[in-house]
């Protein structure tokens, strides 16, 4: 096989890879607005960052100050 038939292979299996992600992306975010995201991925994805610094300042209950 050819070098330039075996690059142009791989460059149609990643754009067939490239589309099935931006499809699924696509599909994540429509269902993620229905329920109630009102900006889909990027606003779960702010959600998931604000609950991640509010677990990150809370102090831990369960830890015991050895001062």
């Amino acid at each position: 096989m050819e070098k330039n038939e075996l690059l142009l292979r791989k460059i149609a299996k990643l754009e067939s890879l490239y589309d099935q992600l931006q499809a699924e992306m696509k599909y994540i975010n429509n269902l993620l607005v229905q329920v109630g995201f009102e900006n889909g991925l990027t606003t779960l994805k702010e959600a998931a960052l604000e609950l991640l610094e509010k677990k990150n300042d809370k102090p831990e209950s369960n830890e015991k100050d050895v001062s």
